[in-house]
């Protein structure tokens, strides 16, 4: 025994300088460390199924059996997607078997009695595969991992097979070595070849026990491979299905610029580092590749195309390439027909000046609703009734003098109010005030005002200019307003 532990700590020493992650590159791994078997479960008593085999885990001076040596060797084998499978061979010696004897001398509080059945060699070899979560956690560090497996177990003068379902984890201190712990319950299915063995004072005895066996040891993964032959190992390889350079961490360069082909965008050209290998015919810092105008030297925010006007067009796409203008009107100044900085195009009257702020139209002024309530007032109804004065020119003149302002300003709402004096009921004023106010409304709509442009509202007798207690109150009272209430930019139209 000796002996093999010097051999195994040479290998571990060896394994140490070569070995690599276990993975698809690095599929083989070994472990070696030292085993304990517990046969608690075996024993039954308690209260319950669980209780009677599981209680007591870790009672490890009562019922753990430890051989002081190395005693447990695996190999294993990665098969892809995270599952492997190994090889498991273990020695202990057997001088610890717990039983359920309430009745024995020196039993403990459960009814269990801990005895020796004749230091028993105890010898397992198991097959297992196993499902590693490390990629799943993404983790470097802890890699815990299911079994399932089955194995053989040789006990003094009996054997018998076992199911070995289990879980572990392994803590990685490197891409080469680990510490493992692990644990399988190996559940005896086999019937003893020699009947009862070991017994002692005619309590102690072992047939076919299903048992704990727990395991503590190094892992060591190694086996890397090198698939495209250029003598560097797949895993520092930074391509590992194509023969490079050693310079470029295996990686090729065909075109021999000093800049590998995946990093390359001209692999087989031989290019500038600048230009990520490809070249500048024209010397203006563009790649060809993605020069528009790769024999005229150009600039970069147009492709490599010149600007001869500066506009922000190239040449080849400018209408006007002497003259400066809007990428939009193809590189052609906006026209501007009424000279007041708002191009035709975003200019809702192109033929009248306004601001950029009204969208090119002139701006309601204090003059012009001066003249519209000098116009409106001026507007005279029939008695009592919401039609124009029967043969009134000046009426009608007015409502065409109105007409005529409000069509300069066709961003401009304005809304068309209607006032009476105190004679009659307010519901009769009221209603009448609308109805003179509709009627002004429509005949400026029938003369071409925008009918989205105009409101109208009547207030009745609630609004009185003048007193109605006299003809002259009561007739300046009777009258027709135009007032602007806002525009299509402030958000009132």
């Amino acid at each position: 025994m000796k002996h093999l532990n010097k051999i195994l700590v040479a290998v571990m020493m060896v394994m140490g300088l070569t070995s690599h992650a276990q993975d698809s590159n690095n599929p083989w791994a070994i472990s070696f460390g030292v085993n304990a078997v517990d046969t608690r479960t075996s024993a039954g008593g308690g209260d319950g199924w669980f209780n009677q085999h599981f209680s007591q885990p870790f009672a490890v001076d009562d019922n753990w059996n430890i051989l002081p040596s190395l005693s447990y060797l695996s190999v294993s084998k990665y098969v892809g997607s995270g599952f492997s499978v190994g090889l498991i061979g273990s020695v202990n010696k057997i001088d610890k078997a717990v039983y359920f004897r309430p009745s024995a001398p020196g039993h403990d509080g459960r009814g269990m009695i801990v005895t020796n059945p004749g230091d028993l060699m105890y010898y397992g070899i198991d097959l297992n595969a196993k499902y590693s979560f490390k990629e799943l956690i993404k983790s470097k560090v802890i890699d815990p991992s299911l079994t399932l497996g089955g194995g053989y177990v040789f006990l003094g003068k009996d054997s018998f097979g076992t199911v070995n379902p289990g879980a572990g984890v392994t803590f990685w201190f490197s891409d080469a070595v680990g510490l493992e712990l692990a644990t399988k319950y190996k559940w005896a299915v086999g019937a003893g070849k020699n009947g009862n063995v070991g017994r002692e004072d005619g309590f102690g005895e072992i047939d076919t026990p299903s048992h704990f066996q727990h395991t503590l040891g190094i892992v060591f993964q190694f086996g890397g491979k090198d698939t495209d032959g250029d003598g560097i190992y797949d895993k520092d390889d930074a391509c590992p299905d194509v023969a490079g350079l050693k310079q470029f961490n295996g990686c090729p360069d065909t075109d021999g610029d000093g800049i590998v082909d995946a990093s390359d965008a001209c692999p087989d050209v031989f290019g500038l580092a600048a230009l990520n290998g490809c070249p500048d015919t024209d010397g203006d810092g563009i790649a060809d590749a993605s020069d528009a105008c790769p024999d005229v030297f150009g600039l970069a925010a147009l492709n490599g195309c010149p600007d001869s006007d500066g506009d922000g067009v190239a040449d080849k796409d400018d209408k006007c390439p002497t003259v400066a203008g809007p990428k939009e009107n193809g590189g052609c100044p906006f026209l501007d027909a009424d000279k007041d900085g708002v191009a035709d195009k975003d200019d809702d009257c192109p033929t009248v000046a306004g601001p950029a702020s009204n969208r090119g139209c002139p701006e309601v002024t204090t003059e012009v609703l001066e003249d519209l309530k000098v116009q409106a007032r001026a507007v005279y109804f029939n008695s009592g009734k919401a039609t124009f004065k029967s043969g009134d020119k000046e009426t009608l003149a007015r409502i065409d003098a109105i007409n005529n302002i409000l069509k300069n300003y066709p961003t401009a709402k304005f809304s068309v109010e209607g006032h009476t004096d105190s004679d009659g009921s307010n519901e009769l004023n009221q209603k009448l005030s609308e109805d003179r106010a509709a009627a002004v409304m429509n005949a400026l709509i029938e003369r071409g005002v925008n009918v989205d442009n105009l409101v109208s509202k009547g207030y009745g007798e609630t609004q009185p200019v003048a007193t109605n207690k006299t003809a002259a109150g009561k007739a300046q009272n009777r009258r027709t307003e135009i007032k602007h209430i806002g525009s299509k930019y402030d958000g009132k139209l």
